[in-house]
This record gives structure tokens, sequence and C-alpha cells, in this order.
């Protein structure tokens, strides 16, 4: 069974770009039609994602009621990283969601219809779910982000929005990976779920200027959980571009590998299933 499974994922690697953008877009068409046979539920989910993230801007306004600043950065700089933080994880939850029933389906064996076609697995699992609900946080968070740039007064220009798609794309990379590595641990242990949520509610932190973190915790989430690139660091490259840091310069760069040991993280774990479920 092993040599069979191997020789169908040899065959994978032979496939090229447009095989796997042909497969994902009737697969995303089939997910889409499944979902609005319960629109229901898909209506009131897209409503829920959206009043979580009023909250959250109504949060804001009630801070800066109190404090002009946190760490140096005033409402509207805020509202900027906050709008950038919600496009940047906006991938995770529209393309990556399946990760969270991965677990699910090691459990019980389920699992094993993902490895005997020739195809790669990682995309046929991932690519199986498409949360569309998460696009409603996705036009919150570019209104938010379009309602402070305004006020800040950043300058639009191609060489800026270029620079921005650039950050935005880095941001989504680490997000995506603390979630590949996190579910990719129930390949392991059953309690991979408590994993997941930990590495999901940092998310909040993303949100909030690194500067606000000192000692251990500022260590912590930039190099350890790197959840201040999810936000923080390629901000910078928008709203401080004339004194921009090492680590915003190098992010792209990091963000890129960061996601490629996620995926190898997964496909190790893929290759230590065995096959039973429990």
């Amino acid at each position: 069974m092993n040599a069979s499974i191997e020789m169908n994922q040899q065959k994978s690697k032979k496939r090229g770009f447009g095989f796997y953008a042909s497969i994902y877009r009737k697969i995303i068409i089939q997910d889409f039609k499944s979902k609005m046979s319960y629109r229901a539920d898909f209506i009131i989910s897209t409503f829920g994602m959206v009043l979580t993230n009023i909250a959250g801007f109504v949060s804001f306004m009630i801070i800066f009621k109190n404090f002009p600043s946190i760490a140096g950065w005033d409402y509207y700089h805020m509202l900027f990283l906050y709008g950038f933080s919600l496009i940047a994880l906006t991938p995770v939850q529209c393309f990556f969601d399946n990760n969270w029933n991965l677990r699910f389906m090691v459990r019980n064996g389920d699992f094993i219809k993902y490895c005997f076609r020739p195809i790669n697995v990682f995309f046929y699992f991932i690519s199986e779910v498409f949360d569309v609900k998460g696009l409603g946080q996705f036009f919150f968070g570019i209104g938010t982000l379009i309602y402070a740039w305004v006020h800040i007064g950043i300058p639009v220009t191609f060489f800026v929005i270029l620079k921005l798609i650039l950050y935005m794309i880095t941001a989504s990379l680490f997000m995506i990976a603390l979630m590949n590595f996190a579910a990719a641990t129930c390949f392991w242990t059953q309690g991979s779920g408590s994993v997941m949520v930990i590495m999901f509610r940092f998310k909040d932190f993303a949100k909030y200027p690194a500067s606000i973190f000192h000692g251990f915790f500022k260590y912590l989430f930039t190099f350890l959980i790197p959840i201040a690139f999810i936000a923080y660091y390629p901000s910078l490259a928008i709203l401080e571009p004339d004194n921009i840091p090492l680590l915003t310069i190098l992010a792209p760069v990091i963000g890129v590998f960061f996601f490629w040991l996620s995926y190898k993280f997964w496909m190790f774990g893929v290759k230590k299933y065995d096959f039973t479920g429990s």
C-alpha cells in the first residue's frame, strides 16, 4: 500500500500549475454549491463574522477615547494595523480552513482517501473547503484600511500599492504557516485541537504593534510564534517608508521560507500517518 501511495505522489510532482488551477476551480465550484444549499447557515455565519469585526472596530474607539496613543501609535495608525491584519488573515480563513478538520480525518481513518490519488496530498486536502464567509472579513478589512489610509494621508502610487500587495501576501504566509504547523501535530498527538485553538487565538495580538511587548514576549511573538509578522512588521513598509526596519525588509523571504517549512512538516506528518485511525 505504501508503494502505491509513493507512486501516486511521484506522479503528482509532474503535474503543472495549469492542472492544479483547473482542479481547484472545479473543487471550489462544487464546495460553493454545497454551501448554497444551506443558505440560512451561510447568511448567519457571514453576519456573525461581520459583527465580530465591528466589535473589534468599536473596541478601538472605546480604547482611544481614554488613551490618545498606544506605544506611540495613534487611533488611525492602530486602525490601519487592524485593517491590515484582517486582510492578511483572510487567506487562512478562506483557503486553509480545512486544517481544522484534519485531526478528525486522521483520528477516524478517513484521511487515507487523500493518499490514493495522483495529486499532491496537501493541495487535495486544503482545496476541498473554501470558507466564503471569510470574504466578509476581507471587505471589512479593506474598508477599515482605506478609512485609516485617508486620515493618515499616505500617498497612493503604483509603487505603494505594489508594496502593499507584496507585504499583504507576506503577512498571510506567516499565519497560514502557523496553522499548518498546528494542524499537522495531529499526526503525532490527539491533542492537536488545543494547539490549533491556541495558535489561532494568538492572531488577536496581530492587531497591536510589537513595540507594546517587552522582554521575553517580544522575542516570542517575533521569532518563536511570529505574530508580529502578520501585521506589524509588514505594515511598517507602508507607514514608515523612510525608516523601514531590517525585519520588514527580510519579511517576504522569511515568510516564504516559513511557509515552506510548514508545508514540509505537514507532508512529513502524512508520511507518519498509519492509515488506521484511532
